[in-house]
């Protein structure tokens, strides 16, 4: 609880009028580091004999969604932004209807464009490029984002659910990079960090942060240097933070599913872990 508070206060000191560069690195430490926790678990819920096919599938497809955002960042920005979209509706309602499993895709990340219109289109032309088009369409994000907040907003209330309720004020008033980054924690990074620890049969957050802490400094690695890369074709940051967190994201996308070990989440894979 108290690092959740910590977190949402340092949201707010980062989305008080302020250069970038203070909203940058709340994304970078919130999504960065702490949101990339729950993808440290990856190798844990693969069978050992998978192993090293799976870091060489992990691997390949993290180069190669590096080098696409080096390469055409106006491509890869709206394929990025899809399959996140996708995984978060899988992930974050998984025993939902199929209207909130699509809400909670899409308002995720376009809920920021319903009151920041400006803002998420600036955002979106940095990440992308001059040639994107992503930017072209935050009048569609807006609409898409505002229609599924409105919606889980109302679940949230009939719930009382405070979580998707935090998320969602988050994701609407804050900045979109902080908005976003404060959303993805609450709604998505930390509830998967939560099951990840109970699937690997860890008694505390602290014993599963212990059990990943190799995999979670490499990922951190791989980000920084992702975003240092980056740097060359974007000096303000946002490409990188982007592009780094894409090289992670993309292969525990695409790559996890086909090599995770079959079994309930709820379901202790002690056996599997990795530490």
């Amino acid at each position: 609880m108290n690092r959740l508070i910590a977190l949402l206060v340092a949201g707010a000191v980062a989305a008080a009028p302020a250069p970038l560069v203070f909203q940058l690195a709340y994304a970078i430490f919130g999504m960065g580091i702490v949101g990339m926790v729950h993808g440290a678990g990856d190798l844990a819920v693969v069978d050992t004999a998978r192993r090293p096919l799976f870091l060489a599938a992990y691997g390949v497809v993290s180069i190669a969604t590096l080098i696409w955002w080096s390469t055409d960042p106006a491509m890869a920005l709206p394929a990025f932004l899809l399959a996140s979209a996708i995984h978060f509706g899988i992930e974050d309602a998984p025993e939902g209807a199929l209207y909130e499993r699509v809400a909670r895709g899409v308002a995720l990340i376009a809920a920021p464009a319903a009151f920041h219109h400006a803002g998420y289109a600036e955002l979106l032309h940095t990440a992308g490029g001059a040639s994107s088009v992503a930017p072209d369409y935050t009048m569609f994000f807006a609409l898409a984002g505002g229609a599924t907040s409105a919606l889980l907003l109302i679940l949230a209330w009939r719930r009382r659910d405070a979580r998707l309720a935090g998320g969602m004020a988050a994701l609407l008033i804050l900045p979109p990079l902080v908005g976003f980054t404060l959303g993805f924690l609450l709604l998505h990074a930390l509830p998967q960090t939560a099951l990840r620890r109970d699937r690997l049969g860890c008694a505390s957050t602290a014993e599963y942060l212990r059990s990943v802490a190799y995999v979670s400094v490499g990922a951190v690695v791989v980000t920084i240097l992702a975003a240092a890369l980056l740097l060359h074709f974007d000096s303000s940051g946002v490409r990188g933070l982007f592009a780094g967190i894409a090289a992670l994201a993309i292969p525990h996308l695409v790559v996890t599913p086909w090599f995770e070990r079959r079994t309930s989440l709820r379901e202790p894979v002690i056996a599997a872990r990795a530490g």
